[in-house]
């Protein structure tokens, strides 16, 4: 009886777990989908490209989205098992709640396994070929680098502004541009309009300006002249900003656990800060750990008796959910400023939930009522009928 048990909680975990992994993760991807349809509407960059994108920026997400979904799982799960009497039934028969644990363990194994492949690896490759996937754009697509209304500094001493761009001709309108490429001078450049024209095999880009005029100043002589033109190329090289953009020191979120360590230690020998190194070390492994959490408090939550378990299970993991990523939030923003120690700002929230999970837990197994839970639970109810009696007043009326 108890593999039936298992095998029909499992299913009953699973459901709600595949739909909140997809409504969570379609929630946090819609800022960043925005912007990659933008690409392909208004810069010309192909659909192939954008998906491939797309694949890189997932990781970081379902490293969030695993736990929530595990979580609402969990709690739909148990809350629908309470509102029909099946636990009532179950305990009937001799299962406690401490049986009824093993499908819950296989679920946050998998889960906390799931994310931590994601936060070791999956996260870090991800970030590192995103950010090598829009070089390459910028590369190919040479206005797809260039932001209106935006001082873009991608190319050493360059500093370009302009008011708009024409992603369909690779056409820029009214441009700015500081070259401080030559030690002696300084160049301002003012053209009205200008049109990017890429090589890919060299990697360079080639800025043809038009109508406009140079403001120069002399560093040695201190003497100022200004000279108009009617067309005047600036050579970008993109071959030189890619290679000094990878020759420089690894972004640590773009670095596994292992690389992290090395990075750790050679900064400790050389006496250099390692803040920011710390910090990633402990969220990669902070992270992975919250399901581990969130199933020990979601069981409990779960079993306790109410009307509407799905509606109630959404909410209350919404409840944790924000809770717990606010805690996470500031305490690895005040570890990245050197308030509180790394360890200290990323592990707490998991230490924080895990002892309200422990607490719930035994007063669940004990068939103890959650006094605090149950009146929030009430309250809530309560002004829920509330508000649906008003709309339906007005709504008659």
């Amino acid at each position: 009886m108890g593999k039936i048990v298992h095998r029909y909680i499992l299913w009953e975990i699973f459901v709600p777990f595949a739909f909140g992994l997809t409504l969570f993760t379609f929630v946090l991807l819609i800022a960043r989908l925005l912007k990659l349809i933008e690409l392909v509407v208004n810069r010309g960059v192909p659909a192939l490209s954008i998906l491939q994108l797309f694949g890189y920026i997932m990781p970081a997400f379902l490293e969030v989205t695993f736990p929530m979904a595990m979580l609402l799982g969990i709690l739909v799960a148990f809350g629908r098992l309470s509102a029909d009497s099946e636990l009532v039934a179950l305990r009937s028969s001799g299962l406690s709640l401490y049986q009824l644990v093993p499908p819950v363990a296989i679920v946050v194994a998998v889960a906390t396994a799931a994310t931590a492949g994601l936060s070791f690896w999956a996260r870090p490759w991800g970030n590192r070929s995103l950010k090598s996937a829009l070089y390459d754009i910028a590369r190919t697509r040479a206005s797809a680098g260039i932001r209106p209304q935006v001082f873009n500094d991608d190319f050493a001493g360059l500093v370009i502004y302009t008011e708009g761009v024409d992603s369909t001709s690779d056409r820029l309108h009214h441009v700015l541009i500081s070259d401080e490429r030559d030690g002696t001078q300084r160049n301002t450049i003012f053209a009205r309009d200008g049109t990017m024209i890429s090589d890919p095999a060299a990697q360079t880009v080639t800025l043809r300006l038009r109508h406009g005029f140079i403001h120069t100043t002399d560093a040695i002589g201190r003497a100022e002249y200004q000279t108009e033109f009617q067309s005047y190329d600036v050579s970008l090289d993109l071959q030189q900003a890619l290679s000094s953009a990878r020759s420089r020191q690894a972004d640590p979120k773009e670095m596994t656990p292992a690389q992290l360590g090395v990075a750790i230690a050679e900064k400790q020998a050389a006496g250099l800060p390692y803040g920011s190194e710390l910090v990633e070390y402990h969220r990669s492994f902070a992270i992975p750990f919250a399901c581990v959490v969130f199933g020990l408090v979601a069981v409990p939550l779960g079993v306790q008796p109410v009307r509407a378990a799905r509606s109630r299970g959404f909410a209350v993991s919404l409840a944790m959910i924000f809770g717990y990523y606010v805690l996470l939030s500031a305490g690895q923003a005040l570890a990245e400023q050197g308030l509180v120690p790394a360890v200290v700002g990323l592990w707490l929230p998991n230490v924080a939930f895990a002892a309200l999970g422990v607490y719930l837990f035994e007063q669940a197994a004990r068939e103890r009522g959650l006094t605090a839970v149950e009146f929030v639970q009430t309250r809530v109810a309560a002004v829920r009928d509330k508000l649906l009696a008003r709309l339906g007043t007005e709504a008659s009326g």
